[in-house]
């Protein structure tokens, strides 16, 4: 299927879903055992105008985000945020029954408020689909009491304090997520330990096998693939178990490969720039200085 639907509301999303019409234009918590896909579509794709958290069950679905796809059969909560691309694959040969909540919030709903700028902080958004948060049963109910509550407040008579307690119910959920989030980093800690020591090697292997001389400075998006996990979730491991972000850690590669090379060989300086990827040989003099409070000539002369 090559159609990609596009919801620019949350109206327009009930209406695709066969729900009844949104009580709030700019905010919706849908009962997602009440959702109801259109019956001939076993591959759906869309992009959407609105944040989306999802806390689902027992789904007869593989949901991807862009190239990573997980299959939802115990309760995660997961986050899209506006313009994100995803694709869900209809399984109907399994007959379950799904619940769940998925909470639907415009960005004109947080215009005006400082969240509106700070939900950009919260990396969690842009994570893949197979990078959901498990929640315990007591950890679940916390976002599921957050939810209700957002949802009586919209469903109240809307009053000037509205907007205002919606965000900071919003906010406490989003905080608990980030918390949540936290222990799973450490309850999974073998796993991404793991994946620290995978991106070391994928770095040590691009500079040795010369890639960076022909493809120049390894991207964090493109390391991120090769280790089949998003780019935001790659950095948030790294600064959990080692309090640097990805970009610091390919810097510090560059430099200890450049130590190396400056130490052991005669090249020149423009010679090992290029060799690390770098265009211009004093970009690499001042990001070798900046890190060493040294030239990469002060550098070599140390060794004589």
């Amino acid at each position: 299927m090559d159609k990609t639907f596009r919801f620019n509301s949350i109206a327009e999303f009930h209406q695709f879903c066969n729900l009844p019409a949104a009580e709030h234009p700019l905010i919706s918590l849908i009962d997602y055992s009440r959702v109801r896909y259109p019956v001939d579509e076993s591959e759906m794709q869309w992009i959407q105008g609105f944040y989306s958290v999802g806390l689902k069950r027992n789904v007869n679905a593989k949901f991807n985000y862009g190239q990573q796809a997980y299959d939802f059969d115990s309760g995660v909560l997961t986050f899209v945020s506006p313009l994100q691309f995803l694709k869900i694959e209809m399984n109907p040969e399994i007959k379950v029954n799904p619940t769940g909540w998925l909470l639907l919030i415009h960005p004109d709903f947080l215009f005006g408020t400082a969240l509106a700028k700070k939900i950009r902080s919260y990396e969690f958004f842009q994570y893949a689909a197979n990078e959901a948060l498990f929640l315990s049963e007591k950890e679940e109910q916390v976002i599921v009491d957050l939810l209700k509550n957002i949802e009586r407040e919209y469903q109240s008579n809307i009053d000037r304090f509205s907007q205002e307690l919606i965000v900071s119910q919003l906010e406490q959920l989003l905080i608990y997520s980030e918390r949540f989030y936290e222990r799973q980093f450490f309850t999974r800690k073998k796993t991404n330990i793991e994946i620290v020591d995978r991106f070391e090697q994928v770095l040590s292997n691009y500079f040795q096998s010369g890639k960076s001389l022909q493809n120049g400075i390894p991207t964090v998006t493109s390391i991120a693939e090769q280790l089949h996990i998003s780019a935001n979730y790659l950095g948030s491991i790294l600064r959990m178990y080692t309090k640097q972000n990805t970009q610091q850690h390919i810097q510090n590669k560059i430099i200890e490969y450049a130590k190396e090379r400056l130490s052991t060989t005669a090249a020149s300086v423009s010679e090992i720039a290029y060799e690390l990827g770098f265009e211009y040989p004093q970009s690499f003099s001042k990001l070798f200085k900046n890190k060493t409070q040294q030239s990469p000539l002060e550098y070599r002369e140390s060794f004589n």
